[in-house]
């Protein structure tokens, strides 16, 4: 006759083979948590692509210390570049609203008074913007090419008829 089974070490052996698993998924879990909360600080900011200076101005208290994309005209007599071209410094107009802007590091070439531009950076507690990145457009890039499509579109006009 074969000797009974002892119940005790099968259930070990279960519980043995349960803990094995622990360290995996514990593993697991910690990496799919970094994963979400990296993939919500990388969308937290990109959701709204920008806010216009009086936006801002207006929800001063709530954007503080955040990083923020801020449209906006450089204000006519208030542009001053160093001789670097690597910090300038700005009065951001919107429709009723200013900004102190402070802009570091790589400057475009085309940056000037009159027109109107993007800001990304971080407001600070005195309500100014510390940008470190400046986008423009380029006027004469985009009236070719606003030109270029109106001709198209002339030329496809004078076939249909």
């Amino acid at each position: 006759m074969l000797p009974s089974p002892d119940p005790s070490s099968s259930v070990s052996r279960r519980a043995y083979a349960g803990r094995r698993y622990v360290p995996i998924l514990l593993g697991a879990t910690t990496i799919l948590g970094a994963t979400v909360y990296a993939a919500f600080l990388a969308t937290d900011t990109s959701w709204k692509y920008y806010v216009t200076a009086d936006e801002c101005v207006a929800e001063l208290v709530a954007l503080r210390g955040s990083r923020v994309r801020v449209s906006g005209v450089v204000e006519t007599g208030t542009l001053d570049v160093n001789g670097e071209r690597s910090r300038a410094a700005f009065k951001l107009r919107g429709r009723k609203e200013l900004l102190e802007t402070v802009c570091t590091g790589t400057l475009p070439d085309n940056l000037q008074e009159g027109m109107e531009v993007v800001v990304e950076g971080y407001l600070q507690r005195d309500g100014s913007l510390c940008g470190d990145k400046v986008l423009t457009k380029c006027a004469s890039k985009y009236d070719e090419a606003g030109e270029q499509g109106t001709n198209v579109a002339r030329r496809r006009a004078d076939r249909n008829l």
